[in-house]
């Protein structure tokens, strides 16, 4: 039996309103699993944390949960964002270019309980693999 894991979810973003408590938690948490976690300040001075897929920053949340999905181009973020409009979801930001890192396109919509979804295409890239493959012996 096989499973292959890591081609949907790009990100998940938390925000914390304390910055300090959150990391102390979560790397309490991840240190059991094996997850290490990175410590950074962005450019503003703000500060976060990150974990694999998990990225958490400061602030007051806006939403319930930042949830990101890889696009393999951005014809998909396009088509992503107007299905997510045409389904009952709220605009949270147009098809576009934004300043994360060079080539990093994506779209916002709030779904209908108020989660923040992205699709996200990072740009011509090489991946090392497309997936993760677990295998059971049978």
């Amino acid at each position: 039996m096989q499973l292959h894991r890591g081609r949907l979810i790009d990100h998940i973003h938390l925000r914390a309103r304390d910055l300090e408590a959150t990391k102390r938690f979560y790397k309490a948490v991840l240190a059991v699993i094996g997850a290490p976690v990175v410590e950074g300040q962005h450019p503003d001075g703000g500060g976060y944390f990150y974990a694999d897929e998990l990225w958490v920053d400061e602030g007051e949340p806006r939403t319930h949960v930042h949830l990101a999905f890889q696009a393999p181009d951005e014809e998909t973020v396009r088509r992503f964002h107007a299905a997510a409009l045409a389904a009952g979801g709220r605009d949270n930001g147009a098809p576009g270019l934004r300043p994360y890192h060079p080539g990093y396109y994506a779209a916002f919509a709030y779904d209908p309980d108020g989660n923040n979804i992205e699709a996200v295409f990072h740009g011509p890239a090489h991946r090392s693999a497309d997936s993760v493959v677990l295998t059971w012996e049978e």
